[in-house]
């Protein structure tokens, strides 16, 4: 896997990945920015979610579960001082099917926060995580 972030202007950067996809980064005016993308440690935060509710939503269509919906809401702390590494976050996971079963729901949860999930197994050497569910019916 290869990437490339390059400067823009002020603190604005933009990355490509091997996918092709950009994704721009800023900061806040006070630091130079002009609040025109993402900050890079709210993107690590956003991909350790997407690669956990990708985990979480093949783990449960395997497992022939009627899963429709699935999001993850993320909560986290840092580091008072440099290098400000996330220090605690919680992965609050909704999953919305049909007739879902609660185990199931929480096995591939379990698995993809303590197993599978790379960017969750590498935040987990700096940052205590936690995680809890609720399943809810599809209309």
């Amino acid at each position: 896997m290869k990437a490339t972030v390059r400067w823009v202007d002020g603190m604005m950067f933009e990355a490509r990945a091997d996918s092709g996809y950009t994704v721009v980064m800023d900061g806040p005016p006070e630091r130079g920015g002009r609040n025109r993308g993402s900050r890079p440690m709210e993107l690590m935060l956003m991909a350790a979610g997407g690669c956990s509710a990708s985990d979480v939503v093949g783990i449960l269509a395997k497992a022939r579960q009627g899963v429709v919906d699935c999001v993850v809401n993320l909560d986290a702390d840092r580091a008072e001082s440099v290098p400000k590494v996330f220090t605690r976050i919680h992965m609050h996971y909704v999953v919305t099917g049909r007739d879902l079963k609660s185990g199931a729901v929480e096995r591939a949860v379990t698995l993809s926060v303590e197993k599978y999930c790379s960017a969750t197994r590498m935040l987990i050497k700096t940052a205590v995580v936690t995680h809890d569910f609720e399943i809810r019916e599809a209309d």
